[in-house]
């Protein structure tokens, strides 16, 4: 019996993208937490921030451990599961993989050598400063790589000439109309998520283990960056929606099933479609979607009918659009809600329900994150390289592809595992209360000179 290649094709690519972009959020999102634990630290002369820093870079090592293996299997797998997209596209996409290669690369020379130059510089602020290019070589790393789906979703710099690209301006290419809206909304959530990340482990621990200070000052400081960069990534979503609007309607249109061409169109909110692709059980939120997609609540939003039925994405992704943006919203008002019980003093921000919330924003936010991208890919549908390519013309012919879609399965299972059992042993056999023990005992006595000859 034959096999569907072009569906085996996309389960591996997937699967795989679902797993990396887990390592590769924390990977953008914890070395800004890290830099801004020890500037306040270093700041208030407060050994709690530091400890902080310290910890979180050791968790982050894991994970870009994890994510070097990951990204690598998405750029072999570009050329074996999707080889003719790559011969098409291939002169056009190379010179940003090799800018996000490099700047991995940047990342991880400084991040060497701020692991293993703690304590080495008189001044402290030398040793913050080198947190400042690994923050960049993360940010940029990201930025290369979000280029890369910008050009498949609004391929720019090239000229068409007998089914190939030629006259390539690869700069063009990357610097592509999605790029900004694409980029600002993919940074933001990185961030986002990082900070959610650690405030959700602030969380669980002061529930299993009790309130400490370390604990309290680490759950203030994430909840802070998550009110920050939640109402950044707000702000994102919304030029990515005009960006959509403009450039990629039919995406905008089946996110929101909107089928007909209208003048002061309705936003759609849950539900479900019968057979007749009526919708039933909806929230309808008169004008609002004109006014998201053009700032104007009466403006023209064109519907999915519009477009050839075989170039219509998947009605599917309506509920990933609106999930993703239903977490969006809510770690927002989880922030909101903890600093309003912190300046309330009537009430605990630290309650245990209180607690919880902010616990559960934690997974919450990844899976924010994973709904985002199967909602950017899925919305570019039938399109590999939107207007150009097919996803069925792109991919392999190879039944292999089967095979391989089980060994990557058994890697990220190995790897996952691994990362798991790392992290579990770093940090629950050192608590942050005993390393504090430990740290300030060793600190007494570099003073009174014991252990000089180390």
């Amino acid at each position: 019996m034959g096999i569907d290649t072009v569906l085996w094709s996309k389960l591996v690519t997937g699967m795989t993208l679902g797993f990396h972009m887990i390592f590769a959020t924390i990977g953008v999102g914890i070395p800004l937490m890290i830099a801004i634990a020890e500037l306040i630290g270093i700041r208030k002369q407060d050994s709690h921030y530091t400890l902080m820093a310290k910890r979180w870079a050791r968790g982050f090592v894991i994970s870009v451990a994890v994510g070097v293996v990951t990204g690598t299997a998405i750029s072999l797998q570009l050329a074996l599961v999707w080889p003719n997209f790559m011969k098409l596209a291939g002169n056009v996409i190379a010179l940003p993989l090799f800018m996000e290669v490099f700047a991995f690369f940047f990342e991880a020379i400084f991040l060497g050598i701020y692991l293993y130059t703690w304590d080495r510089f008189k001044n402290p602020y030398i040793h913050w400063l080198l947190t400042i290019p690994i923050v960049a070589g993360a940010g940029m790393s990201a930025v290369f790589i979000t280029t890369v789906n910008g050009f498949m979703n609004q391929p720019e710099g090239f000229t068409m000439q007998g089914g190939q690209f030629t006259a390539v301006n690869p700069v063009q290419a990357m610097l592509n109309t999605a790029t900004f809206s694409k980029v600002f909304h993919v940074l933001s959530s990185a961030y986002l998520t990082g900070a959610a990340l650690l405030a959700g482990i602030a969380a669980f621990t002061m529930l299993r283990k009790g309130v400490t200070g370390y604990h309290k000052k680490a759950l203030k400081l994430m909840m802070a960056v998550v009110m920050l960069f939640g109402l950044l990534n707000t702000v994102a979503g919304d030029a990515s929606a005009k960006f959509l609007a403009e450039h990629q309607p039919e995406k905008l249109a089946a996110a929101e099933w909107h089928f007909e061409t209208e003048s002061g169109a309705d936003l759609i909110l849950l539900g479900w479609l019968n057979a007749e692709h009526k919708i039933i059980g909806a929230v309808h939120l008169p004008k609002i979607l004109s006014f998201l997609a053009f700032g104007n609540f009466n403006a023209k939003v064109t519907g999915l009918n519009e477009f050839p039925p075989d170039e219509q994405p998947p009605l599917l992704v309506h509920y990933f659009f609106d999930l993703m943006a239903g977490i969006g919203f809510a770690l927002l008002g989880i922030s909101v809600l903890y600093f309003l019980f912190t300046f309330w003093k009537k009430r605990n921000e630290h309650n245990k329900w209180i607690l919880r919330i902010i616990a559960l924003g934690a997974p919450l936010a990844f899976l924010g994150v994973e709904l985002g991208w199967f909602y950017a890919e899925l919305g570019r549908q039938p399109w590999i390289l939107r207007g150009y390519m097919r996803v069925e013309e792109a991919a392999t012919t190879s039944p292999s592809v089967r095979i391989l879609f089980f060994l990557f399965l058994l890697l990220y299972i190995v790897l996952g595992v691994f990362s798991v059992l790392v992290l579990r042993r770093l940090f629950n056999n050192n608590p942050a209360e005993t390393e504090m023990e430990k740290w300030a005992q060793h600190a007494g006595d570099k003073r009174t000179g014991k252990g000089a000859h180390a």
